[in-house]
C-alpha cells in the first residue's frame, strides 16, 4: 500500500545549503523521502554551497531561484518553476522562506507548510516586525523543531492546529561511541558559527577559568567560522590562552572525529531551536552541559543525560563542567544515559513516520 510519502510530490523552497545545522535536517529530510520512493525536487536561493553535491548525489534536482536579490522577482521564478513541476505540496526549509511558500501556493493552489527552525522570537526579530509577524502567521501549517519555539508562537497568537512539532533527528550511526574515561588533559569542545548567538565569548571565558582552576588540565576547542572570528581570537589572546590551551580548527567535514578526540561538549548559545550539535555529541558519548535555550530542556533529562544552566549564569556553567572534569565515572554514566536518549527518541529512523504525519495535514 502507498502511503504518502511515496504518492506526494514534494517541492521544497530553501534559503541556503550551507554547512548548518537546518540544512543537515533538510538533507536528512531529502534521503528519508528518496528511501521512501519519493522524488522531491529543491528551489534555492543560492548555490555553490557544501550541502548541494551531497544532495544531487541522491539523485534530487536543485533549481537555483536566486538569480536576482529583489524578492519579488525571486517570488516571480519560484511561481515560473512550481507551475511548472506541478507538486501536490510546497515545502520551506527555512523561517525567511515561508513567505514565497505561502504566495506561491495562495497563486497556484497548492498546499503549502512554512518553517520555524529557531525559538521563534529571534527569527521574527531578525525578520523585521511586519515581515516577521507575516512569516510566522501567513502559513496555514508550520514545521517548528523545538516545542520551546511551538510554545513561544502560541504566546505570539498563533493557533496551535496550525504548529506541527518536527524534530531534529540525528544519524547515531555516523557517530560512533570511543571510551574517554581516562584522557589528559579534558577537551571540551563547543560547535557553531562565530557569531553572537552563538556567545563563544562566554565559552573563551569559561576555558580561561578552569585553565586557572585545573593549572592547565583543560585544553578548550572551537570548530567553525564567521564574523566573529579576529575578535574571539583576540580575545583569547588577552585571557593569556595559547594555541595549546585553545584551538581554533575552523569548518571541519569530520564532525564525528571531533566528537571521538574531545570529552565534553559544551552549548554556551543566547538562543536556539533544537541544536544538532546537542544532538550528534550525545549520539557520539559526549556529556554536553548546554544553556538553558530553545528544546534543549527537552532533549537533555538535566542531571542524567546531561546538564543545562541559565544563559546569564556563567558561573553554574563553570560548576557543571567542574563537576565533569573532576569525575570522570559521572562522564560515562551521562555520556550513556545520553546515547541512549537518542537512539530511542531522535533516530533518523524516526523521521519517516514524522514527514508521513506532517504531509498528511498538509493535505487536509
Amino acid at each position: 500500500m502507498k502511503s504518502v510519502l511515496n504518492r506526494t510530490k514534494i517541492c521544497l523552497i530553501v534559503g541556503t545549503l550551507s554547512q548548518g545545522g537546518a540544512e543537515r535536517q533538510l538533507f536528512y529530510m531529502l534521503r528519508t523521502l528518496r528511501e521512501q520512493g519519493n522524488m522531491p525536487t529543491v528551489l534555492c536561493l543560492t548555490r555553490g554551497e557544501f550541502w548541494e553535491q551531497r544532495i544531487r548525489d541522491l539523485g534530487i534536482q536543485i533549481i537555483w531561484v536566486g538569480q536576482h536579490e529583489s524578492r519579488f522577482s525571486r517570488l516571480l521564478k519560484i511561481i515560473s518553476e512550481v507551475r511548472r513541476l506541478t507538486p501536490d505540496i510546497l515545502q520551506s526549509s527555512h523561517f525567511y522562506t515561508n513567505l514565497y511558500a505561502v504566495f506561491t501556493g495562495f497563486l497556484t493552489g497548492i498546499p503549502s507548510i512554512g518553517a520555524m527552525r529557531n525559538d521563534c522570537i529571534s527569527e521574527w526579530q531578525e525578520m523585521g516586525r511586519i515581515m516577521g509577524k507575516l512569516s510566522l502567521k501567513a502559513p496555514r501549517l508550520i514545521a517548528g523543531n523545538s516545542l520551546g519555539g511551538i510554545r513561544t508562537a502560541i504566546s505570539l497568537g498563533v493557533d496551535e492546529r496550525r504548529l506541527f512539532f518536527l524534530p531534529n533527528v540525528v544519524d547515531a550511526s555516523a557517530f560512533p561511541v570511543s571510551s574517554k574515561i581516562s584522557r589528559q588533559p579534558v577537551t571540551i569542545v563547543a560547535a557553531g558559527r562565530l557569531v553572537e548567538q552563538k556567545r563563544m565569548d562566554r565559552f573563551i571565558n569559561i576555558i580561561a577559568l578552569l585553565r586557572e582552576r585545573t593549572h592547565g588540565a583543560v585544553k578548550g576547542l572551537i570548530i567553525g567560522d564567521g564574523p566573529l572570528r579576529g575578535d574571539l581570537e583576540q580575545q583569547a589572546k588577552r585571557l593569556g590562552l595559547t594555541e595549546e590551551a585553545l584551538e581554533f580548527r575552523g569548518l571541519v567535514a569530520d564532525m564525528p572525529g571531533v566528537y571521538r578526540d574531545s570529552d565534553i561538549f559544551v552549548l554556551t548559545s543566547d538562543w536556539e531551536g533544537t541544536p544538532n550539535v546537542v544532538l550528534e555529541a550525545m549520539a557520539s558519548g559526549l556529556p554536553v552541559v548546554s544553556t538553558n535555550v530553545g528544546g534543549v530542556s527537552d532533549i537533555i533529562e538535566h542531571g542524567k543525560s546531561g546538564f543545562f544552566a541559565d544563559a546569564n549564569d556563567e558561573g553554574q556553567i563553570l560548576d557543571l563542567l567542574w563537576r565533569l572534569i573532576e569525575n570522570p565515572i559521572l562522564r560515562e554514566s551521562i555520556a550513556q544515559h545520553a546515547r541512549s536518549e537518542v537512539e530511542n527518541r531522535f533516530a533518523l529512523h524516526l523521521l519517516a513516520s514524522y514527514l508521513e504525519s506532517l504531509y498528511t495535514s498538509a493535505l487536509r
